[in-house]
């Protein structure tokens, strides 16, 4: 019995084809195959829950409701009802207010951080280490220490600011309506500069060195090496940090609510965040809680639109 052997040449092109697509077909369910585990992931923990809160922001929601399944579709009247309250007003202002200072102190203390911690310096290593303290703080303890430290009558900071002269009377950071988001803005200020510190030096660090070298036998000093080379260079790293801090800091709950009590005094601490969980789970009205988490999701979205057009422009420029 013998084997007879067709040569490569012999082999119709028809089957070299099919056997091609067949590998390539295997390789793309492959592929699609290891993503299906973060695919479901993202389906399930964050596509599910932004469409329900959609859909309960068009309803009118409230713990009844979400029992017995009677939720009416009542269109846009939950964004009316929650666009003319004042509460709501007011808590757009404190979130921009908290969020724009925080941002600018927390960057600018960063950078001047990175800015230190990347020279040679004796111990820069246990002094980046003791800066990174903050961040690994649980929120709830950062909170809970920051609370001690503004109170009016005990806290360290009254003290400090009267031993050196500062201030003669104690300031009421906490119970003062007109002074209370300033309390919190100093916590977050300083839980947010060791992420900010970070990523920046990682910024910095990626520069050649070789670039301030040729500066610096160009006769550049300091401050044009700063101006010239470092930000310019820094453009990208700054955009992806502020737009990073702004989407944090606009989300912050646990904190303020840890410090204040949920808002207080007289709404004075009670950002976005805050409103909406007052309204969804104080009030129980759901309905009007997601159609504020909804505008928070809206005025992210735009952000985000805005540092994708940056970044992409950056990107032509270089």
């Amino acid at each position: 019995m013998s084997i007879t052997m067709i040569p490569p040449s012999q082999v119709p092109k028809t089957s070299v084809a099919q056997n091609k697509r067949q590998r390539r077909a295997r390789k793309i369910v492959g592929y699609y195959l290891f993503l299906l585990p973060a695919t479901l992931f993202l389906a399930i923990f964050l596509l599910y829950p932004v469409c329900t809160l959609l859909l309960f922001s068009f309803e009118q929601v409230n713990v009844g409701g979400l029992l017995t399944g009677d939720t009416p579709f009542v269109g846009f009247e939950n964004y009316r009802t929650v666009l003319s309250d004042s509460t709501f007003h007011s808590s757009v202002s404190s979130s921009l207010l908290f969020t724009v200072a925080c941002i600018v102190f927390q960057f600018g203390i960063g950078f001047l951080l990175a800015l230190l911690f990347q020279r040679r310096l004796p111990l820069v290593g246990m002094m980046r280490g003791s800066v990174m303290i903050a961040w690994m703080l649980p929120i709830v303890v950062s909170g809970t220490i920051f609370k001690w430290m503004l109170q009016s009558d005990s806290g360290i900071i009254n003290y400090a600011l009267q031993s050196i002269g500062i201030i003669h009377a104690p300031i009421h950071w906490l119970s003062d309506p007109n002074i209370a988001i300033w309390g919190v803005i100093i916590a977050n200020i300083w839980i947010g500069i060791p992420f900010n510190m970070s990523l920046l030096l990682a910024g910095l660090q990626s520069i050649s060195p070789t670039l301030y070298e040729a500066a610096t036998v160009d006769g550049a000093n300091s401050f044009k090496r700063l101006f010239h080379i470092t930000l310019p260079l820094m453009r990208s790293t700054s955009l992806a940090v502020l737009m990073l801090g702004f989407i944090y800091t606009l989300n912050v709950f646990d904190l303020i609510y840890v410090i204040t009590a949920g808002g207080g005094p007289v709404n004075a601490t009670e950002v976005m965040p805050l409103y909406a969980y007052n309204l969804a789970f104080v009030q129980f009205d759901l309905g009007s809680g997601s159609a504020v988490a909804a505008l928070i999701f809206l005025l992210l979205l735009v952000v985000s639109v805005i540092y994708l057009f940056l970044i992409r422009r950056e990107e032509t420029l270089q």
